[in-house]
């Protein structure tokens, strides 16, 4: 009798611990379903800086804004390159037998 009570005492802890565990998993189940909207929500607007960010981007190098950047006092000091300063590296192909 007193085996069974100590099996049965086993079977009951060991079930207890599972069922406690399977908890733990839903819980943290459930807290990742709660913040899922709030991180949905936070990538939208990331991606609207980020397309609005790319559109200022592309705004600020366009040829005519970089022009009227270049007479700007705080850009007086860069000037075109003389052609002898510029260097050009040729490329070449070559093939493998591979």
């Amino acid at each position: 009798m007193r085996d069974l009570l100590l099996l049965a005492g086993g079977i009951l802890g060991l079930f207890s611990f599972c069922l406690y565990s399977y908890l733990g998993v839903q819980n943290r189940l459930t807290e990742l379903k709660i913040r899922l909207p709030e991180l949905e929500r936070e990538i939208l607007l990331l991606g609207e800086e980020n397309q609005k960010l790319a559109y200022e981007a592309k705004e600020c190098s366009t040829p005519a804004r970089l022009i009227e950047k270049a007479s700007l006092p705080e850009f007086a000091h860069l000037r075109h390159p003389l052609l002898q300063e510029v260097v050009t590296v040729q490329e070449t192909v070559v093939a493998s037998n591979e």
